[in-house]
């Protein structure tokens, strides 16, 4: 991370109530993969003058999950019911909160005031708090790979201090092909595959009028393409002002494919989709990622070198 940046991080921390930002690590999907990463994570957040609690056990395996159910369930709670943490990080996503969401009470989440940051599986949790407490949340950064690199992001990292910081926050992206459109609606979505698979449960929120954003990762275009329709099919779509494409990276072509690639798959849901698809948002499991605001009031405006898309009335560490 550059000086300038890390001084601006220095000084947010010296900013938020006259102390430390505390950050209280989970581990509510997989396990760490290397455990020394973990360690260098945490370092990499001090060294931004933040206080890092670990509430998991980068040493912890439980089959594929960082621990048993109720171990996980236990990390999240205790996170949320600590007076000093202000931001709930994730360690890494995976798979495991699909298997927590009946259990999880949402309302001692919500009600805790942390900000819960991340993305991937993560989305399943995000999803319920929109759902049952109407809470906001942030699709942001997780411990692994965003903190761990040996070069952090400083776009990562900017965008996720400012975004959290403050009450409102905007990110541009320049990027042409795109409809030019201004809307205004709730912000909501995340990972692709964990939208696709909560549709017909209590899980997805109902948003009216919304602002919907996607991403996935070694997900070729015809299953992003099907997992779009299936939204599509649910009536979920149907209800929305636009679509935001973010990173789908990862995947390969194959001579099967026969020309059929990422691009041709957006022409095609732009030609079957009842409302209008952009792409270029720059939030993924990429290097580089915007943070979002899950539940923000939102506003999209699109012309023809690039779009702005505007958060506000979120919570946020300036208290």
């Amino acid at each position: 991370m550059n000086a300038e940046l890390n001084q601006a991080v220095r000084m947010l921390n010296a900013s938020v109530d006259g102390s430390l930002i505390v950050i209280g690590l989970v581990a509510p999907s997989g396990y760490a993969v290397n455990p020394d990463a973990v360690t260098r994570g945490i370092e990499n957040l001090q060294a931004q003058g933040c206080i890092v609690k670990n509430f998991s056990d980068s040493e912890r395996k439980f089959q594929r999950f960082a621990a048993t159910d109720d171990e996980r369930i236990a990390q999240l709670y205790a996170a949320a019911k600590d007076p000093e943490v202000d931001i709930v990080l994730a360690l890494r996503g995976g798979y495991g909160l699909t298997r927590l969401l009946p259990e999880l009470d949402f309302k001692l989440l919500a009600d805790s005031g942390k900000l819960f940051v991340g993305h991937s599986d993560f989305t399943a949790l995000q999803m319920g708090l929109l759902a049952h407490r109407g809470a906001s949340s942030f699709s942001g950064p997780m411990l692994c790979d965003d903190f761990v690199r040996e070069e952090l992001s400083a776009y990562t990292l900017n965008s996720f201090w400012r975004c959290i910081s403050q009450s409102e926050y905007t990110l541009t992206a320049q990027v042409t092909g795109n409809p030019e459109l201004e809307v205004s609606g709730t912000l909501w979505g995340g990972n692709l595959a964990m939208l696709a698979h909560l549709v017909g449960s209590p899980y997805l929120p109902r948003v009216k009028g919304g602002i919907l954003f996607v991403e996935d990762v070694n997900e070729h275009p015809y299953r992003v393409e099907r997992m779009i329709l299936q939204l599509l099919h649910a009536g979920v779509l149907d209800s929305q002002q636009a679509l935001l494409l973010g990173d789908f990276s990862a995947y390969r072509l194959t001579d099967y494919d026969n020309g059929y690639d990422f691009e041709q798959m957006v022409a095609y849901l732009r030609t079957h989709l009842p409302i209008p698809v952009l792409t270029g948002l720059p939030f993924g499991h990429g290097r580089d990622k915007a943070t979002l605001v899950v539940g923000a009031q939102a506003t999209l405006h699109s012309q023809a070198d690039g779009f702005s898309l505007s958060m506000q009335g979120y919570p946020s560490l300036k208290r």
